[in-house]
């Protein structure tokens, strides 16, 4: 029950709060793991699995320990302890935040504005991208970063507290620093970008059946099935793939990446992408948290009664 309390007060705070604007912990992460890599990079895989084990596990384990010894003293101060992770962790207002930043823009005719914040959300060249090529990387981050910034983080601190979302993120950011395909990062970044998709394989394929639950299920299904394979990365492909389905929308296609338009496979199925779209994936989202909320809830509710108190 008291996980169950921590989670609704955790995404709580970040319904009310949204990310801490200054001193956020993963900054703080950012600059730490920088120093890591400047230190430790050699081009081995080695290098980046020891890499990767001095920056997170220190973490994890003080994050642990932390839990462990609150819980001894006041099960009230653990519960606090843990909401405040999740709150450090989940990035679901942030998310819409952004999105927002975009489809406003793109109902207003502002093309340039809407290219500008969708540039803060993807890697991909933006300039180069029409009204509704930006509603459809928008759309696109939208419906990704779910898994990884929302979803990702609640299954990971239902299963593991505290530790587990804190291990998650900090997975979650060194993947995002060290996991390309470049060639420092090739050998290097091997083991962030393998760790992550190991933690996000669950995840991401929840993730893609809660939008195919809440939109439209045979053809987000069908998507699933017939398209994600030929997506390049195993975790994005099911969510992507999902979430357009069930959205009724186009995805994928062609992108402009460093100057170089490269193909992409399609996603989904159904109209071009607008401003409509972007809400659409936004919706869905929230109303996914919802579902996991309240699945959570019963659950623990369920425990609770068959356990008869608090610590069940």
């Amino acid at each position: 029950m008291s996980l169950a309390i921590a989670m609704l007060a955790g995404m709580g705070l970040d319904a009310m709060l949204g990310e801490p604007r200054r001193a956020h912990p993963l900054v703080g992460f950012g600059r730490m793991a920088q120093a890591i890599e400047r230190r430790l990079h050699r081009d081995a895989r080695a290098s980046g699995i020891v890499a990767w084990c001095v920056a997170v596990l220190p973490a994890v384990a003080l994050t642990a320990g932390i839990a462990h010894l609150l819980a001894q003293w006041s099960t009230w101060a653990a519960t606090v302890f843990s909401a405040a992770m999740l709150y450090l962790a989940v990035g679901h207002r942030s998310l819409g935040e952004h999105a927002r930043a975009v489809e406003m823009p793109l109902r207003a005719g502002d093309l340039d504005a809407a290219r500008g914040a969708v540039g803060r959300m993807v890697s991909r060249d933006t300039q180069a991208l029409d009204g509704a090529q930006v509603a459809a990387a928008a759309t696109e981050s939208v419906l990704e970063n779910g898994a990884d910034a929302v979803f990702g983080a609640l299954f990971w601190f239902a299963l593991l507290g505290a530790p587990g979302v804190v291990l998650y993120r900090l997975a979650n950011t060194l993947d995002a620093m060290w996991g390309y395909r470049t060639e420092r990062y090739e050998r290097f970044g091997w083991a962030a970008a393998r760790i992550d998709d190991g933690l996000n394989y669950i995840p991401a394929r929840l993730t893609a059946l809660t939008y195919a639950v809440l939109g439209d299920a045979r053809r987000g299904l069908r998507c699933w099935r017939t398209q994600a394979p030929q997506w390049d990365s195993p975790n994005a492909g099911p969510v992507m793939s999902t979430g357009a389905g069930a959205l009724g929308v186009r995805l994928g296609g062609p992108a402009p990446y460093h100057g170089v338009w490269e193909d992409r496979p399609t996603l989904g199925d159904g109209i071009a992408p607008d401003a409509d779209a972007i809400a659409a994936a936004l919706h869905l989202v929230r109303r996914g948290v919802w579902l996991w909320l309240c699945i959570t809830v019963a659950v623990a509710l369920a425990a609770w009664r068959i356990g008869g108190g608090w610590h069940a």
